[in-house]
């Protein structure tokens, strides 16, 4: 049994109500997974979004979060250094990926890459590089490019990656660099172009999770954790386009 999960399961019993802060990027998942958890031991969990870096923000102003579900492994590590975090309670619980992904019908049938170096008067959407880890991934993919500097007066920046897919369906931008959990949600409307970015081309998009410490004697928060690190969990995050570490 991995470490974290030998300390999660000898955490004492406290209170069962579970507030989950879960990055925009793995809202869905998080919704299923707490679906799941719920049916399967009668424990509500109660899922808010942001942004990671706002959550972050939060928990270190005493928001009342047992449980972040970040987009980074930079704030858990912060978290745990902190005190903030329990210790020996943060793992990589998914591995995201970035897509470039347009539903305009201009670009039916077109390169997706090859529109994107010429923007002209086209609108690009990207998370806030300054507070979504997906959108600091974005930035480093057009930097990587070299399309950064050629692209920023056509950029549209949403608060999270959430808001960047808004502007891309609602017409506010042509293109988003969007979680390619999203690009395969049922929900969304067909793409007319759409390509994975390779990995090589930005920092691996490792998010990790880390139990608070004003949960540190919540055996249900303790048991959430566990839950998504077991075989279910891995199931349900893989089924919504996330790699699981190994």
């Amino acid at each position: 049994m991995p470490v974290f999960l030998a300390i999660l399961f000898a955490l004492p019993a406290g209170a069962e109500q579970l507030t989950v802060a879960v990055a925009s990027n793995f809202l869905q998942p998080a919704r299923a997974l707490g679906e799941k958890f719920e049916a399967s031991s009668g424990q509500p969990v109660r899922v808010t979004t942001a942004s990671t870096g706002k959550l972050y923000a939060q928990i270190v102003h005493g928001a009342p979060f047992d449980v972040l579900f970040a987009a980074d492994k930079d704030r858990p590590l912060l978290l745990e250094e902190s005190g903030l975090g329990v210790k020996g309670t943060r793992f990589t619980y998914a591995v995201g990926r970035l897509v470039l992904w347009s539903e305009d019908p201009l670009m039916s049938g077109a390169n997706c890459e090859d529109a994107l170096a010429s923007l002209g008067k086209r609108r690009l959407a990207i998370a806030n590089p300054l507070t979504a880890p997906y959108g600091e991934a974005a930035k480093e993919y057009l930097e990587v490019a070299g399309l950064w500097q050629a692209v920023q007066p056509q950029l549209v920046y949403g608060e999270n990656i959430a808001q960047t897919l808004h502007f891309v369906v609602s017409g506010g931008a042509n293109f988003g660099l969007i979680a390619r959990s999203q690009a395969i949600d049922k929900r969304l409307p067909d793409a007319t172009c759409s390509r994975l970015i390779p990995q090589e081309m930005h920092a691996p998009l490792e998010q990790q999770a880390i139990l608070l410490r004003r949960a540190e004697k919540n055996e249900t928060a303790a048991e959430f954790l566990a839950f998504v690190a077991g075989p279910v969990g891995r199931q349900t995050i893989e089924e919504h386009g996330y790699s699981v570490a190994q």
